[in-house]
């Protein structure tokens, strides 16, 4: 006989008492949300335009996207505790304007490794506003407008992971003023400057109702574990792969232990863990974490190697390298629109068939690079683009409605840093992973075969993706 494990009970979403987040106000926290992972994939397009001005080695390039992504990834969950504690609208704003000072520091660097150092500090900064995203949506809405605004979070995820590829390129080819590359850094001012204006404006103050204090030896654990993964991956194959990253590598599952048992024992102690063990506890967070981790590295993988490929491979402007996924950004905006209707009739098989789509799509891409090259652009692209665009719509937005689903309000800061760390860190994952076997595999095999095997390699990944969707509750709360 089959047992099943139910998740502990759980209250039915409600608003924290005379707080309700408006239209405009659930506008400039979804603003919050996209400039991170905007920013995330909008420096791809603009490496090659950074290694011709600043004469980047190719660890240093590496380091640009990587010392962003693993800042962002490491101090997540803490900018979410920190918001429950301090506030989180307080919080928001001050990772906004940090997030708009480091942009232009990123933007005026006079060398690669200035550059380096203004990225860390981005991504310190995004870490700190991202995961108050989600915690005020938890806390200012309720039931149907709740279910909405999480759609609509996921949505805003999803394009602005690929729109950031395509706004880069254009970016970059425009050369604003003279600025080229800076400009995809120098974008971020302005827009964070509205921004502030409206969070002050539009965006209601809430903290948990119950603060917990930082858990100290839970973060430096959780941080020193994260980077002795994603630094020895994104650096290695660049440095070829001195002793430090095969040491740094083995003690990644020493210090995952640890932080466990450390995370444990506080919990069981009465302590304030920085991840309760008990929120792993549900379901729809449990299986929803698992399931996202294949896919955001299985998505950033392929952005970064794409963007490689058209322009060192085929010899593409930045322009032509960010347009050729812009049918992908299309399709996945209209098809995220659909998203929510298709939930409530037909549950969360609709990320099965979402799946599916995904990875049609991504066989085509592989066969037009494998049939077309060395003439791939937007038109061979664009049957497969268009159906990968419209499968990860259906997958990303609703997982993170499924994630968070059951997390109760008094902790939506920690849930929402939960889940936006095992996000960013698959990200940053996908980029040293398939990343890494595409570059270790192109000077051997040639930019299509080493472009066909990455791909082929992503396909799989999908396929885990479509294999744990079956296991996903069947209705979404």
């Amino acid at each position: 006989m089959t047992t099943h494990t139910q998740s502990p009970p759980v209250a039915p979403p409600t608003a924290a008492p005379g707080l309700s987040l408006s239209g405009p106000g659930l506008f400039t926290v979804l603003l919050g949300a996209a400039l991170p992972l905007i920013d995330f994939f909008i420096v791809n397009v603009a490496l090659p335009t950074i290694d011709r001005d600043l004469s980047a080695s190719e660890p240093v390039l590496e380091l640009i996207i990587a010392g962003y992504g693993i800042a962002y990834a490491v101090l997540l969950v803490l900018g979410g505790r920190l918001g429950d504690l301090l506030g989180r609208r307080r919080l928001f704003i001050g990772g906004m304007a940090a997030f708009g000072l480091t942009s232009l520091a990123c933007g005026l660097a006079p060398t690669a490794w200035t550059l380096v150092v203004a990225r860390v500090a981005q991504g310190a900064a995004a870490a700190a506003m991202l995961p108050q995203v989600l915690a005020t949506i938890q806390a200012t809405t309720a039931g149907p407008r709740r279910a909405k605004a999480m759609s609509m979070y996921g949505a805003t995820a999803g394009l602005s992971m690929v729109t950031g590829q395509v706004l880069g390129g254009v970016l970059v080819s425009a050369d604003l003023f003279g600025t080229g590359w800076r400009s995809v850094f120098l974008v971020n001012v302005p827009v964070v400057v509205v921004a502030l204006v409206l969070t002050v404006r539009a965006v209601p103050e809430t903290r948990s109702a119950r603060p917990e204090p930082v858990d100290v030896p839970g973060t430096v654990l959780l941080t020193l574990a994260l980077v002795t993964l994603l630094a020895p991956l994104t650096e290695g194959r660049a440095a070829g792969w001195p002793l430090w990253t095969w040491l740094s590598l083995a003690a990644f599952p020493v210090l995952s232990y640890a932080f466990y048992a450390v995370e444990r024992r506080a919990d069981r102690a009465g302590g304030s863990p920085l991840i309760p063990p008990p929120l792993f506890q549900l379901v729809s967070l449990r299986r929803g974490l698992v399931m996202v981790l294949p896919f955001s590295v299985g998505f950033s993988g392929f952005m970064f190697v794409i963007a490689v490929a058209l322009q060192q491979g085929e010899r593409l402007s930045a322009t032509a390298a960010g347009l050729a996924l812009a049918p992908m950004a299309a399709v996945f905006f209209a098809a995220s629109l659909a998203g929510p209707r298709l939930v409530a009739r037909w549950g969360t098989r609709v990320v099965t068939a979402g799946g599916l789509l995904q990875g049609a799509g991504v066989a085509l891409i592989a066969l037009a690079a494998w049939r077309t090259w060395p003439e791939l652009g937007v038109l061979q692209l664009l049957p497969g683009a268009a159906l990968a665009g419209a499968g990860q719509a259906l997958q990303l937005p609703i997982l993170f409605r499924i994630i968070l689903s059951e997390v109760p309000a008094t902790r939506a800061g920690v849930g929402g840093g939960v889940m936006t760390t095992i996000q960013q860190a698959a990200l940053a994952l996908g980029v040293a992973t398939l990343g890494t076997l595409f570059l270790s595999l192109a000077p051997s095999l040639g930019m299509r075969d080493a472009l066909v095997t990455t791909l082929l390699v992503q396909l799989g990944a999908v396929a885990l993706t479509v294999a744990l969707s079956l296991r996903l509750p069947r209705a979404v709360a």
